[in-house]
């Protein structure tokens, strides 16, 4: 398998380079996204195979998904690292009828970005050559930070540097991103003076700085790197698999962001998988949505909400779904339908959900499960021909200040949670310019 840029979908000539290469070069040299060449379509019989409910591990779907496009790892190889980094659960929960949330926080940080993270460090471990230690640039709005933390936390010839916007992220994630900043490590989180697209363009500077970045060996392990998006595909195909014999086509609500999540959706139906329809279901940071109704994509400065892991003004993946969809509009909204929804329709789901039927969400989950409930997901059907599967991104403890007083109480957590509000909290401060990046990524600094 070859990988190709995103600046280069109107020529579809263009040569490819190996997984390797674009996992570690992270940001392609023209400024696009790694993408596939190609999408391999499964047979009926395989599709029959890994979504019947047979019983497939949860690393044996992995390997069976990426290894086509992780050929340079002998599929026993890849089955192993896939073993070691999604040893959690990912359940498939019924919240009401036809309603069915899969929990993607049961992984070290108790969010969905542990699956991509921990896989994503591990493939890099197995194909790391040379001397020079890769450098780790990662801008994040809430949970990829301490995702990526976590799971490079004393990986052989990596260095980490996490930026996240100063005052805009949760207790509970500074907590979990600033963990290692006052231990001797190869993590560091820095919070910026500015907003999460500050922390997204300074990170775009930094690889487009060809000095800094060969001086610093920088990567990325935001969803710009194929190596964290492709295995977002995983449980998709395994949320088939849990519904077994009940799936038909179902619609899948998908809480987004920066759109890696929805772009390996996508991308898991372009391998064959029997899902009906995908639902774009944002906070106000509506731009996809907004493109789906207007077809006109316009970019803004992002607003904080209490879904704060999706306040983006500026979604990257968007070039890849325009890849994907070779820039028709038309062809995106035969796949995809936009769900917008602010902070009090948020709070009062959540309060409601947990009332009538137990269950708790946490604002970017209780966002998916709108979508769900929008009016394009209705008319597909979900809940009555075709079940609605939401995904369930973040454990609501990481969020007390939100969901507690909405539920009149206070939320049991989890003990990693615990262990990181237990230590001491050390912040790291810079401000949002190239130069001030610049000094904390000189491998001096190290």
């Amino acid at each position: 398998m070859r990988f190709i840029t995103t600046r280069s979908f109107a020529d579809r000539q263009t040569p490819g380079v190996s997984f390797g290469f674009a996992l570690f070069e992270g940001l392609a040299p023209d400024g696009g996204l790694y993408v596939p060449e190609s999408i391999p379509q499964w047979s009926a019989r395989e599709i029959e195979r890994l979504t019947s409910g047979q019983g497939m591990s949860l690393a044996e779907v992995g390997a069976r998904v990426l290894h086509p496009f992780v050929d340079e790892l002998a599929y026993d190889a890849l089955q192993t690292i896939l073993d070691d980094a999604l040893a959690f659960p990912i359940p498939l929960v019924e919240v009401e009828a036809g309603f069915y949330a899969l929990e993607l926080f049961h992984g070290p940080t108790l969010a969905f970005k542990d699956v991509g993270a921990r896989v994503m460090a591990r493939l890099m471990a197995a194909l790391f050559q040379g001397d020079n230690p890769l450098t780790i640039l990662v801008a994040t709005s809430g949970d990829t930070g301490s995702a990526v933390a976590h799971a490079f936390h004393e990986v052989p010839h990596t260095r980490v540097a996490i930026l996240y916007p100063k005052g805009r992220v949760s207790p509970t994630q500074e907590a979990q991103l600033t963990i290692f900043n006052g231990v001797k490590t190869n993590v560091r989180a820095y919070a910026v003076d500015g907003s999460f697209d500050d922390c997204q363009r300074l990170s775009k500077a930094a690889f487009a700085d060809p000095v800094l970045s060969r001086r610093a060996n920088l990567t990325s392990a935001n969803s710009i790197n194929i190596g964290r998006l492709l295995p977002q595909m995983i449980y998709y195909v395994h949320a088939l698999g849990l519904l077994g014999a009940r799936a038909g086509r179902p619609v899948f609500s998908t809480p987004s962001g920066n759109f890696g999540n929805l772009t390996a959706g996508v991308m898991a139906k372009r391998l064959g998988m029997r899902i009906d329809r995908f639902v774009a279901a944002t906070n106000v940071n509506d731009v996809v949505p907004e493109y789906l109704s207007s077809g006109r994509f316009e970019p803004r400065p992002s607003v904080h909400t209490v879904a704060n892991a999706m306040d983006v003004g500026n979604p990257s993946n968007f070039d890849r779904l325009m890849w994907l969809y070779d820039g028709s509009l038309e062809a995106i909204r035969q796949d995809m339908l936009g769900s917008r929804h602010e902070d009090a329709e948020v709070r009062q789901t959540i309060r409601r959900v947990y009332e009538e039927r137990g269950y708790l969400l946490d604002p970017h989950s209780a966002i998916a499960y709108l979508g769900l409930r929008s009016r394009g997901a209705v008319e597909s059907g979900v809940g009555r021909t075709a079940p609605g599967v939401f995904l369930a991104t973040a454990h609501p403890a990481k969020f007390p200040e939100i969901v507690e007083p909405v539920i009149g109480h206070t939320i049991a957590k989890p003990q990693p949670l615990r262990e990181a509000l237990d230590m001491p909290r050390h912040m790291l401060a810079i401000d949002a310019t190239l130069g001030a990046l610049e000094k904390v990524l000189e491998p001096a600094g190290r």
